[in-house]
């Protein structure tokens, strides 16, 4: 009588417990998600940071009002195709985004701060030339 066949079988047996044990199986997953507290935080559809209105500078503020209305708009490449080269934003087609300087104090030429619109009536906000983005939610009527 040959012990291959019981080895064999304790194997197969064995691997199959180990891959029940990596699948899920096994323990209840723990819930790590913080408790939710009175105000609720902004959702974001991006999946970026978020930044409410209100928490965005004041110069930020005034470019979102401009943008509202059409302008005027200070600066000549205010409007301008956004290209997202650095691909931060969601991946959209070539004309879906367009930026507009938020002015800083203290510059003289455009500096790093931008808010870029899509198409589909999102905002963004980046206050280092596109490295990162928030994406801007409205605040919440009270």
């Amino acid at each position: 009588m040959s012990l291959r066949p019981p080895r064999v079988l304790l194997a197969l047996v064995l691997a199959v417990l180990l891959a029940g044990c990596s699948s899920g199986g096994g323990a209840a997953p723990v819930d790590r998600a913080p408790a939710r507290t009175a105000a609720a935080a902004p959702t974001s559809t991006s999946g970026l940071p978020v930044v409410r209105t209100s928490e965005l500078p004041p110069e930020a503020r005034r470019t979102l009002d401009l943008i509202a209305r059409g302008g005027p708009f200070p600066y000549a490449k205010d409007g301008a195709v956004f290209s997202n080269f650095e691909r931060v934003l969601p991946r959209r087609e070539r004309g879906h985004y367009h930026e507009y300087t938020v002015r800083t104090p203290g510059e003289r030429d455009r500096g790093a701060r931008r808010i870029v619109t899509g198409r589909s009536g999102e905002t963004y906000y980046t206050d280092d030339h596109y490295e990162t983005f928030r994406e801007v939610v409205a605040d919440e009527d009270r």
